[in-house]
């Protein structure tokens, strides 16, 4: 949000809480009762500096992530093009931290990292029909070189199955080149045209998407769900951010495909879920497609001359993106800022002086500072990122909301008492929790303290997704529960005329405080997943389970929810 904007909106919120508190006059001179103050008012924080989060996270979710985001220097607002973002080192280190752990992990399966170019003809990319009428609204074109319209457009890849396969098709002969493994970090272009929303609905975004080639149907299911389970460690190991595992329903499929996996998150504030993750099997469309084939060594060309006979490969695709930043900081940041999980946080702990005053001696302040920055060192040498605010002309409450700000879980408070008493005090960003810890007992107090609070932000996290997954046997508590900001785990026939029919039913005509969320997504319910741990009370029984919406006969338990 630029300057002009932000005071904008200070004026806006100023004006209705004027107008809250005086109550308005009407042309007979009466008072009338006092307006209720716009939904800006009720979000603003009370004496909240410019420098920190001004509105409240749960009156004014959009522009409070909007102004966590920005404040905290996690990203910035390109102005040339709508849609597109700056990410700050801060934001970008989490994506690092992402990329180290997942890239160490396919390599040990056999994956290789490489790069194609961004760009795809149009006869490529049109090659596959279902899979291109997937992307056609959002793909982007290069229509123009300089001054000449070019003969041809070229499209800047969406993904990368029709930039990849053509040469997976030179790569692959024989059954001895299977299986092929790669993988590739790049950007994609997506030009949605819905409101964009940072990190989670953006016109260019940064993810690594993996396409591997195998011999058997079998050696690729077993690697889509490797690779869902290794995204799962992304995010509940490292983000503290909960998943449910599973399958897509055949209309939410990855277009082309055989079938998708997929784990989707929940951010309670809003109710809605986020698509975290999607590992696919692709089967042998595109290889068919793309004539990538080899011999059948069961059957080989004969002595006759006979031709050995042909076999297409089986193929899958897996992503994940920089939306897991966004869904972090959606579940974890509260009014005060970013709340970073230790795994992925730049800083861990952050170390400020205090208790410094006019009648401090230069050698007591000396005393402080070098206590300071030993500690610092001897937690880095023990593997924590650790750094000290040694700023001067800045108070300790300044720093204080300052680290805050920045989500930096673990400060600590070392004053010239703290030194008589050999001591520090501990604040936990998390939970705010303050505790003095011994000096002596530093480092090792610090790093159980980290995988505390690493653990604790998950099972808060869970507790909260676990409690807002209602499961619903009628149809007459399917909406309710929708409208009461919570998934409905239901059983469903899978048939997509009922799909349709319960996005349909479960859609909800805007009311005029609705309308003011210019960022909502659709207000229907759709299939999220068809969840990998089916529910056993009650269970799906074959022919007799009705399903919730049309009073055929149930297959699965399937998850629904209002999504981004």
């Amino acid at each position: 949000m630029s300057s002009r904007n932000s005071n904008e909106a200070e004026e806006l919120v100023s004006q209705a809480n004027d107008k809250a508190q005086k109550g308005h006059t009407s042309k007979s001179g009466k008072k009338s009762a006092p307006k209720k103050p716009s939904k800006k008012a009720e979000a603003h924080i009370e004496g909240a500096s410019q420098l920190g989060v001004e509105v409240r996270k749960e009156v004014d979710f959009s522009l409070w992530y909007k102004q966590v985001l920005k404040r905290s220097e996690m990203l910035e607002y390109y102005e040339e093009v709508s849609g597109c973002y700056i990410i700050r080192p801060l934001a970008y280190n989490i994506w690092q931290e992402i990329q180290n752990f997942f890239d160490a992990a396919i390599k040990e399966m056999g994956v290789e990292d490489t790069y194609f170019p961004m760009f795809v003809s149009q006869r490529q990319l049109e090659r596959e029909k279902d899979h291109i009428e997937g992307f056609a609204p959002e793909v982007a074109w290069v229509t123009k070189a300089g001054s000449n319209t070019m003969e041809s457009p070229i499209a800047i890849r969406p993904t990368s199955e029709t930039v990849m396969y053509p040469y997976f098709a030179k790569w692959i002969r024989t059954h001895r080149d299977l299986p092929l493994k790669l993988n590739q970090w790049c950007n994609v272009v997506r030009w949605e045209f819905k409101n964009p929303q940072p990190f989670i609905r953006t016109r260019e975004f940064l993810w690594q998407e993996g396409h591997t080639a195998h011999f058997t149907k079998e050696e690729a299911d077993t690697e889509v769900y490797q690779i869902l389970e290794l995204y799962r460690q992304v995010y509940e190991d490292m983000l503290a951010f909960p998943v449910i595992k599973g399958i897509k329903s055949e209309k939410e499929k990855f277009a082309g495909g055989l079938y998708t996996t997929t784990l989707e998150g929940f951010i309670p504030t809003t109710g809605r879920g986020v698509q975290a993750a999607t590992s696919h099997c692709l089967g042998q469309n595109f290889s068919k497609m793309f004539d990538i084939v080899i011999e059948d060594p069961s059957a080989p060309a004969g002595p006759d001359g006979k031709d050995a006979k042909k076999m297409y490969v089986w193929q899958n695709s897996w992503g994940i993106s920089t939306r897991a930043i966004g869904v972090m900081v959606m579940v974890h940041g509260d009014d005060k800022g970013l709340v970073l999980p230790p795994r992925v946080a730049a800083t861990q702990v952050v170390v400020i002086p205090c208790g410094i005053t006019s009648k401090t001696t230069e050698d007591e302040k000396k005393c402080v500072e070098d206590k300071i920055n030993y500690v610092v060192k001897e937690m880095k040498s023990s593997g924590i990122k650790a750094k000290a605010d040694l700023r001067e002309n800045y108070s300790p409450g300044y720093k204080f909301n300052h680290w805050e700000l920045k989500g930096v879980p673990i400060r600590l408070e070392i004053g010239p008492r703290d030194l008589s008493k050999q001591q520090t005090l501990m604040v936990r960003r998390d939970n705010g929790v303050k505790e003095p810890i011994p000096l002596a007992d530093l480092t090792s107090r610090i790093s159980d303290t980290l995988k505390c609070i690493q653990k604790d932000m998950f099972d808060r996290a869970k507790k909260v997704y676990d409690d807002h997954v209602k499961l619903v046997l009628k149809w007459d508590d399917f909406v309710p529960n929708l409208d009461n900001k919570n998934f409905v785990l239901a059983p469903w026939c899978e048939e997509e005329k009922c799909e349709d029919s319960i996005k349909e039913k479960s859609t909800r005509h805007n009311t005029e405080q609705e309308a003011e969320d210019e960022k909502a997504p659709s207000m229907g319910a759709k299939t999220l997943c068809i969840p990998l741990e089916q529910p056993s009370d009650p269970p799906i029984i074959p022919g007799e389970t009705k399903c919730v919406s049309c009073g055929g006969l149930a297959k699965r338990y399937t998850l629904f929810g209002r999504s981004y």
